[in-house]
């Protein structure tokens, strides 16, 4: 048996490249060991076949953007489990794998209330971060609201404006009814425990609320615990 020697320095011999180039190689997710991704330069090898991507190139990766469809009761310190090879919506394969470096230093800048489920973005690229954390005030955010109860007179009119939470006063915002227990609303700069306060404002009580979309990024068709890139085109 071969005597064990790092990555890099195995993929160098191999190539006959730099040692930088082997270790940008392998950062960017371009080796296989065994058929298998390796994204860690200091990993140890022996015999198994080292294989490089035929499109390589040693480009640093960019950082991540995932979007998730989070289900309901899952916080911010389950999320990242979800996001996994086997439950990646394939229906916007991006031209970008899933590498370990992808889960260093990610950040939800609009988080949506643990018992709530839908889009959430999850983001280790400070344009997107400083973009949502900047604009996310005047982000239309799109909202179904299951409801239970009778709502009161004028009620239409004051969740679309007069309310105040918190000590502010809301932006009016668009409500509309899907079904007789089903609320859409289309709504800016939402906090924390919002939707349920402006239910309860009219004698409603929000029994499950679901994020559909912020800006021009939506769910689609992503099944519940699905995840996906942004793209490189896509914009909030």
């Amino acid at each position: 048996m071969t005597s064990p020697i790092r990555l890099d320095k195995r993929l160098c011999a191999q190539l006959e490249c730099s040692r930088t180039q082997a270790q940008q190689y392998i950062e960017g997710g371009w080796v296989s060991v065994d058929g298998v991704v390796v994204d860690t330069p200091q990993t140890m090898v022996t015999d198994e076949v080292v294989t490089l991507a035929d499109n390589a190139n040693t480009d640093g990766a960019e950082p991540a953007t995932f979007l998730l469809n989070k289900p309901a009761g899952v916080g911010p310190g389950q999320m990242l489990a979800l996001i996994e090879e086997s439950s990646h919506f394939t229906d916007y394969a991006a031209n970008q794998r899933l590498l370990r470096r992808h889960f260093q230093r990610l950040e939800v800048p609009m988080p949506l209330d643990d018992a709530a489920n839908g889009l959430v973005v999850l983001t280790q690229d400070w344009r997107v971060r400083r973009h949502l954390l900047e604009t996310g005030p005047t982000l239309e955010q799109e909202f179904m609201v299951d409801v239970e109860g009778e709502p009161s007179p004028w009620a239409m009119s004051r969740l679309t404006q007069g309310l105040r939470f918190e000590g502010r006063m809301l932006p009016s915002c668009k409500v509309s009814w899907q079904s007789e227990q089903r609320l859409r609303f289309a709504i800016k700069d939402v906090r924390p425990g919002q939707l349920q306060f402006m239910c309860n404002e009219v004698g409603l009580q929000a029994m499950h609320i679901r994020r559909l979309r912020i800006g021009r990024i939506g769910l689609s068709k992503m099944p519940e615990g699905q995840w996906r890139f942004l793209m490189p085109s896509q914009r909030f």
